[in-house]
């Protein structure tokens, strides 16, 4: 049996491009982990089952265990290393809530939720409990109840509203979310 060949891929990690020979049957996950050394994506059940290696690709939330390394050629990929605060060491409103309203317990989940809001902030500011629940449906969590989680989203939502409106006030039209 030949080895496999291996492929240059090139795409975006975090706002910066990346450039790999890759074989075609590895995994973003691996990817991610083992070649970027990117380990705030979990590595858990390995068939899209819980959500700890959700990332970003183009702005869509994917199961980085689900999704092969030649699918990513040319995209943008955001993992939780890339949701960063406006100013350097202050973190994402969505981070932010997940800390004040105790939305993690071990913290293995946290990632992948937190992606998983963003992805839904970035397109719905004003998400009904449904929606929250919707988006969340593909990360699970073991240790919390989800209690503290929806809290915290319920809050990234008023901390994105509060900082949307202190933005038009000061006549900058700022974007934050």
């Amino acid at each position: 049996m030949a080895p496999e060949a291996y492929k240059p891929l090139a795409f975006r990690v975090n706002g910066t491009d990346a450039t790999l020979d890759v074989p075609p049957a590895k995994r973003l996950l691996s990817i991610l982990r083992d070649d970027l050394l990117l380990t705030g994506t979990k590595r858990s059940c390995d068939i899209g089952r819980c959500g700890a290696c959700m990332v970003l690709i183009n702005g869509e939330p994917v199961n980085a265990c689900l999704a092969m390394a030649y699918q990513c050629e040319g995209k943008e990929i955001t993992t939780i290393e890339g949701v960063r605060g406006a100013e350097e060491g202050v973190l994402h409103p969505i981070q932010q809530a997940f800390l004040e309203e105790g939305g993690y317990q071990c913290g293995y989940c946290t990632p992948g939720m937190v992606i998983s809001v963003v992805a839904l902030l970035a397109v719905n500011r004003a998400p009904s409990n449904e929606d929250i629940e919707e988006a969340l449906s593909g990360n699970l969590c073991r240790c919390t109840g989800y209690g503290g989680i929806l809290r915290a989203v319920a809050r990234a939502v008023e901390l994105g509203k509060e900082e949307a409106h202190a933005g038009n006030e000061a006549g900058s039209g700022a974007d934050v979310g």
